[in-house]
């Protein structure tokens, strides 16, 4: 039967199989209803889906590629994903940022090992990151859902912020006196896609850094898309139908259904509810702010890029981009809409962890760097000044490379506006107001209508919260 047909009913259709779409199709289908997800690609997964991009044997992530937000997540963590295939690897650290010489500060899953790698910033370290990680869970349970609550941990909370809500630098200022440490909270400050002078860039480095002593930053054997594949197995095993092939550019396709979930962009939120949104609401919509574009690359290899610094060849993940002062200034320049000669770049080398990824003795990487939105720049030189700088001989190894720029991105996934792949920028009023202040944002003015993408709280990340707590809502206004 056609999956547009109205003679076709659930009690609950999703649209996009992002791992919140699912996520809320998992969540709604635990209470026995029936649920159909829409998916408009013939690979399901949205952020989380790997390919050959490169070369026959060569596997690698087109979007996510390492998750301290996956393991850690509340709902992740409630569901038996590792039952139907999901399996985390964790690598020996989970980050290394390299300065220039030998020199690089290592994340390690210790908060003790790491901070007896900052010298002199030791007991600093010590005295930001163990109360935090102490109260990860409390932290995660808070953090993962509207700003707008009543906290259930208010002392927790209170904590957090007293250290969080402040610019990176102004966190760097305070606490730290040498490079190290100063590089390492920058780096990670620097995933928030703001200028490291803006507020809330210390809290989402915070996030990351208290994510990696407590839960790690892993991949999944196999890549990201044995998120997708083990969510949507979970689902089916329910009796949760997923359909791909899907497109869905009106709602008035859509079979008929008590309660639809969107796992869209506010942006395509308009487009598909074209004359049933009030003026107001569309107005406020409208309005809703995308971050910056990223400029992507993937590479096989033909062995283990070749650090300088010996703990990056022991990383998951490696953060480019030298001094605070350096990774500062590169994410100022995209802020402004300029594009930096020295990006910062993140980089991921998931094969010296998992042989599923390349054929024997070879490797891939992952890279990515922050460019204006809807940038067409082609930064692969500049990533790859910023390899060899701290690899030399890295060029050497490169047997093919694949490269995306924000086009080619929102493209592939539609949610990535201008390569956004934030869900809308992480500014402190688009916490608060995600995609419109509201202690329920996922709930429209229309009836039965839902977002539940990362435009909504708590926002970028793969951990299915944005999809868990639009189905939480929709629960309670429609089926109780």
């Amino acid at each position: 039967m056609d999956p547009y047909s109205p003679e076709r009913s659930y009690d609950a259709v999703v649209v996009g199989s992002g791992p919140n779409g699912l996520s809320a199709a998992i969540r709604l289908a635990q209470e026995g209803l029936s649920v159909c997800v829409l998916e408009a690609n013939q690979t399901i997964g949205g952020g989380t889906r790997s390919a050959a991009l490169t070369l026959p044997g060569f596997l690698h992530d087109v979007c996510s590629a390492v998750h301290p937000l996956g393991v850690g997540s509340p709902f992740f963590r409630r569901l038996p994903l590792q039952k139907f295939g999901l399996e985390w690897l964790h690598p020996e650290f989970p980050l290394a940022h390299p300065l220039d010489g030998a020199c690089a500060a290592t994340l390690q899953r210790s908060v003790l090992a790491t901070a007896a790698g900052l010298e002199g910033d030791r007991g600093s370290y010590q005295r930001l990151m163990a109360p935090l990680v102490a109260d990860w869970e409390s932290l995660a349970a808070e953090l993962l859902q509207p700003l707008l609550h009543l906290p259930d941990r208010p002392v927790q909370l209170a904590r957090f912020g007293w250290r969080a809500f402040r610019s990176a630098v102004g966190l760097a200022n305070a606490r730290f006196e040498e490079a190290p440490a100063r590089a390492l909270l920058g780096g990670l400050a620097a995933h928030s896609f703001l200028a490291l002078e803006q507020i809330p860039s210390a809290a989402i480095g915070l996030v990351l850094a208290m994510m990696g002593h407590a839960v790690g930053w892993p991949s999944p054997r196999g890549g990201s898309q044995q998120i997708a594949n083990a969510l949507a197995r979970l689902l089916r095993s329910m009796g949760g139908e997923l359909l791909t092939g899907c497109r869905v550019d009106t709602l008035d396709q859509l079979p008929r259904a008590r309660a639809i979930l969107l796992d869209v962009t506010p942006r395509q939120l308009l487009g598909l509810a074209v004359n049933k949104l009030p003026a107001s609401y569309a107005t406020r919509l409208e309005r809703f702010r995308y971050g910056p574009g990223i400029f992507k690359i993937d590479y096989a290899l033909s062995g283990p890029i070749p650090w300088t610094a010996q703990s990056c060849r022991r990383a998951g993940t490696v953060h480019l981009g030298g001094s605070l002062e350096e990774v500062s200034r590169a994410e100022g320049e995209v802020v402004q809409g300029r594009l930096p000669e020295k990006p910062f770049v993140l980089l991921a080398q998931p094969s010296l962890f998992d042989s599923t990824r390349a054929p024997q003795g070879r490797h891939t990487a992952w890279a990515y760097c922050h460019v204006p939105n809807g940038s067409s720049f082609d930064m692969t030189q500049r990533v790859e000044d910023q390899i060899e700088r701290f690899a030399p001989g890295f060029r050497d190894l490169i047997l093919a490379r694949h490269t995306a720029n924000c086009a080619s991105l929102e493209r592939e996934n539609p949610n990535l506006i201008g390569g956004s792949i934030d869900g809308g920028l992480t500014s402190p009023w688009q916490l608060l107001a995600r995609p419109v202040l509201s202690p329920a944002p996922y709930r429209t003015p229309v009836p039965g209508l839902y977002l539940c993408s990362a435009s909504t709280p708590p926002g970028a990340g793969v951990h299915g919260m944005c999809g868990f707590n639009a189905a939480e809502v929709a629960l309670r206004d429609r089926f109780a």
